[in-house]
């Protein structure tokens, strides 16, 4: 599942290509997905990937948001500090 995902978005970042680019974070949502899905389970990239599109909305502040360097990095951020 996860090599049909990785190709959806690759094919999904050259054919949105000739689009203006409007991304308030970095990596782009795409890249975050990409990433997420070379990096983890088809069920873990799905829901990273869900919540990183949730968040990018008019009410977010953007900027720098990476994939973590595993799951429970993302789920318990502050004990990682």
């Amino acid at each position: 599942m996860n090599k049909l995902m990785i190709k959806l978005i690759a094919h999904y970042q050259k054919t949105a290509g000739n689009r203006p680019k409007r991304c308030k974070y970095h990596p782009t949502c795409s890249e975050y997905s990409l990433e997420a899905f070379k990096k983890f389970g088809f069920f873990t990239a799905l829901a990273l990937s869900a919540w990183r599109i949730l968040r990018c909305n008019p009410l977010s502040k953007g900027g720098y948001d990476p994939v973590p360097r595993n799951y429970l990095e993302k789920r318990f951020k502050n004990y990682y500090k």
